[in-house]
């Protein structure tokens, strides 16, 4: 029984190969931010100037804080930069412990909604 041919080089290349860098090297192999916690919808503001970081700074460290020069929740960075949301939260605790952004929670943690407001929602969402 004759033993299958590989595949051919047209059979596994195209045009657009990806990422050339893995999200691995861009965070050192590290998988958890240094610091704070950032969930989809945490915003995240710059502290200063995108061009206040020295060349010690990575690309995607001088994108976000770029992109952070108004509040901008994590989600959307990760989609702005087409980068994993692991990769997003490990290289915003860098810029948090750096002092280069800051955190705003989506909702205040003292907020307090109550059952009526909630089965409210729920019947409005029930009648769509």
């Amino acid at each position: 029984m004759p033993f299958p041919q590989p595949p051919s080089h047209a059979d596994w290349a195209d045009n657009d190969p990806g990422p050339v860098v893995r999200p691995y090297a861009v965070t050192s192999g590290r998988t958890r931010p240094s610091r704070g916690t950032f969930d989809l919808v945490t915003n995240i503001v710059a502290t200063c100037a995108p061009s206040s970081l020295g060349a010690g700074h990575s690309p995607e460290q001088v994108a976000i804080v770029r992109l952070s020069q108004r509040p901008i929740a994590v989600a959307e960075i990760s989609a702005h930069l087409d980068l994993p949301l692991s990769v997003v939260r490990v290289i915003l605790g860098d810029l948090l412990h750096s002092g280069h952004i800051a955190v705003r929670s989506s909702q205040p943690a003292d907020l307090q909604i109550s059952v009526d407001t909630l089965e409210a929602m729920l019947d409005g969402l029930r009648s769509l």
